[in-house]
Parts: C-alpha cells; structure tokens; sequence
C-alpha cells in the first residue's frame, strides 16, 4: 500500500465523491466520524517517530524558522495578493481564508516523505505550527475582513482541536512506544498500528469528501470560483518555499519539507470549525473540502517536481 498510497487517496477522493452524490443522507453521519478517523491517523502519524527524536528535532532553530516564516509571512502575503479578486460573497471569503491561512499537520508528512523531504523535522514542528496557527488565525481574519467575521471563530474549537487531534494522539503514541521499549507485545501492536498509515488516510479523505459532497447542489458556482486562486496558490508556493529554504541555508530534504509545509494547507483539521459557522457561513465548508481535492492532485505533482526543483543542498552541510 506505501507504495501506492498516492492512487490510494486519489481513490478514496473517488469514492467519497460517489458516496456523497449517491447517498447524501448520510452526509451529516459521516461529519461526525471525520474528528475520530482524523485522530486515529494523527496517532499512528506520530507513533512513527521516537520521543527522543521528536524531542531533538525541536532544537532545529533554523528549519522551525523556516517553517514559522513561510506558514505566517510568506502565505499571508500570497493570500494579500488574491484576496481581492476572489468572489464577493463574504462565507465563500472566509472558507478560502480559513484554510490557505492554516498550515497541514497531516498528509504533509507523507507527501514530503515520498518527495524526499524531511518528514522527520515537519513531523516534529507540528505542535508548533498548530498552535501558532490557533493564535494567529483571528488577527488574521480580523485583519482581511474586519471585526464582524473575525468574532465568528473563536478559540474553543481550536483549542479542542489541538487537545483531541495533537495532545492525545501524542500522548498515546508516547505510551505505546514506552511499552513496545520494554515488551515484546508493545512492539507487535507498534508493528500493527504502523501498517495502518494509509488506510487511515484513505479513510479520512473519504469521510470528509462524502460528508460535504451533498452540500454543493446550493453552492457550486461560489465553489467552482475558487479553484483557480487554489491552483495559482499550488503554483507560487514552491518557488516562495524555495526562496525561504534558501534564506536560512538549509540542506536539500529540509528544503524540499519547507517547500510542502508552505503548499498543504490544513483542510482536515479547519474543517470543524468551518462546519461550526452559522448557517449563513455554511458554504465555507465545502470551500475548505474542495481545497482538498485541488491540492490532494496538487501534491501528486508535487512529488515528482519538488525533487528537482530543490535537487541540492542550498547550504553545506546539515540544516
């Protein structure tokens, strides 16, 4: 399955998109499953790296940097340069907004992996970037579109998430990597739980594509507005995430994770929180879900051109 994960998810978008279309009523059953599906993949995501390891790579000062200055000025820039041509509906707005100001603390990980890019450090900054992105996203809001909107997203739903979908998978990857250290046990459900990685993705990718997929009979034209600005966002990033990797003269993998931490957004994870809008603001959840499906094609792409495009170290030695 690794190494087919990529038509794997291409699949799973498929199928959710048929399952949606052909079973809607099952829309708002399938929005309850994507927070559990959605841990169980950031659990086994973690389980993959030590605690020594994750506790050395916080140290890496220059990639953290990095990662915080293209996720928090680079992106805002971009966005700044868009935000006035996108559609004038205000909900269609704050749904482009709400993902392409959030960076992915998921499927980043695998996509840099198959790239070659350091899955290690990304997997490493995202405590980080999650909690930076629950502390800026409102000034962020408030500063694109005023305080009327702004007061809309609010710090509970961030906070919940970071506690269901990063502390406690954390804490639980921790556990059982303490337990696989002492017994022989611990290590086989370690083994197990890891070959889970892409069913997981595959899983979640569906839920979310199905649950949302109903809602677009109301708002397909606002949607379909916005896919170009996510093409031309897939399209600037890499060069603004290579110019970043060389500011801080990072090696070749490291480069290669700033360039798709900069691209992926956090669709997955935004997604509650765009569902908890009023009804009015409703159609910003199907604009976060079709950034998925743009950018989950983006980043078979990705893969084969970010290689090149960062080929060699843009630093001696290690970043």
């Amino acid at each position: 399955m690794e190494h087919h994960q990529v038509a794997i998810y291409l699949a799973a978008l498929a199928a959710g998109a048929l399952t949606g279309w052909a079973a809607p009523a099952a829309g708002p059953g399938l929005e309850r499953a994507i927070g559990p599906v959605l841990g169980a993949l950031l659990f086994v995501t973690f389980l993959q790296v030590p605690a020594a390891e994750l506790a050395r790579s916080l140290r890496d000062g220059r990639f953290l940097s990095a990662a915080l200055v293209v996720n928090f000025v680079v992106v805002p820039l971009v966005v700044a340069a868009m935000f006035a041509l996108l559609p004038a509906d205000q909900a269609v707005r704050l749904g482009v907004l709400l993902v392409l100001l959030s960076p992915c603390v998921d499927y980043v990980i695998v996509f840099s992996g198959l790239a070659g890019g350091s899955h290690r450090r990304l997997l490493a900054a995202t405590p980080l970037l999650l909690v930076a992105q629950m502390a800026l996203l409102p000034v962020f809001l408030y500063l694109f579109m005023g305080s009327g909107l702004a007061d809309v997203v609010e710090a509970g739903p961030f906070l919940e998430a970071f506690l269901v979908l990063i502390v406690v998978p954390l804490t639980l990857a921790w556990a059982l990597q303490t337990w696989a250290a002492r017994r022989p046990a611990g290590r086989a459900v370690t083994e197990a739980a890891t070959t889970t990685m892409v069913p997981l993705m595959a899983a979640t990718l569906l839920v979310v594509v199905a649950s949302q997929i109903p809602r677009l009979d109301d708002s397909f034209g606002d949607v379909a507005a916005v896919v170009p600005f996510y093409v031309v966002f897939l399209v600037v990033m890499p060069f603004a995430g290579r110019g970043v990797a060389r500011l801080f003269r990072l090696d070749a993998p490291a480069g290669r994770a700033i360039v798709f931490t900069g691209a992926t957004r956090n669709s997955l994870v935004v997604l509650p929180l765009a569902l908890a809008l009023p009804d009015d603001l409703a159609v910003a959840a199907v604009v976060v879900v079709t950034q998925t499906l743009v950018e989950v094609i983006g980043m078979v792409v990705y893969v084969r051109v970010v290689p090149g495009l960062v080929a060699d170290p843009v630093a001696r030695g290690d970043g």
